[in-house]
């Protein structure tokens, strides 16, 4: 059971039109943002911040992205984040063999050696205390540049939000996501847990 109910998709009609966004990126706007909408000014103001942060503008892609974001909520343990992040990863176009190998990113063939400086970078930027080093950061720039990190590191933030409010928050995951997770994820023990 959810710490707080989430409200009807109907009841603010800004966070509606914004909610929008997600249909494309999950197929369902996320309970997350229908408890945000208890504070209206919340839930806009996430949803605009989700939308800048996703926005390509360089070559990290939004399959990429998507997979910042389930790295770092795997290292945070947020199962609802995991779900939702791999379920877009899918939808955004990553490859059939990354998602069925995500967990090993590192030494899977799937995986380029740019991509794996961005999920250890993730990884990295995840962790308490936060794991980001001179190794981290020469890989980076050997792969990435300056705008581009930031990009990343912008979902990784935006994950850090996510999986705190929807750990706190016990969140209800929906049907595509926990499908998602059970299929992508579940032959390594991903579960609902708190979120069924």
């Amino acid at each position: 059971m959810p710490l707080v109910t989430p409200l009807s998709p109907n009841h603010d009609t800004e966070t509606k039109e914004l909610a929008e966004f997600f249909n494309e990126t999950l197929g369902f706007c996320p309970n997350s943002v229908l408890t945000m909408q208890h504070r209206p000014a919340i839930s806009a103001a996430f949803i605009n911040l989700n939308k800048a942060v996703m926005a390509n503008e360089g070559r990290v892609t939004s399959a990429l992205k998507r997979m910042i974001a389930w790295v770092s909520s795997n290292a945070t343990g947020c199962r609802y984040c995991q779900a939702h992040a791999i379920r877009a990863a899918e939808r955004y176009g990553a490859e059939q063999e990354q998602l069925d190998n995500i967990w090993e990113y590192r030494t899977h063939p799937a995986f380029s050696e740019a991509e794996r400086a961005a999920l250890d970078f993730s990884l990295a930027a995840s962790q308490i205390p936060n794991a980001v080093n001179d190794e981290i950061k020469k890989q980076l720039y050997k792969h990435w540049n300056e705008g581009e990190i930031v990009e990343m590191l912008g979902v990784i933030s935006l994950f850090g939000y996510l999986n705190r409010w929807n750990d706190s928050m016990g969140t209800s995951i929906e049907e595509g996501a926990v499908e998602s997770g059970e299929r992508f994820l579940g032959k390594l023990g991903w579960n609902k847990g708190k979120h069924g």
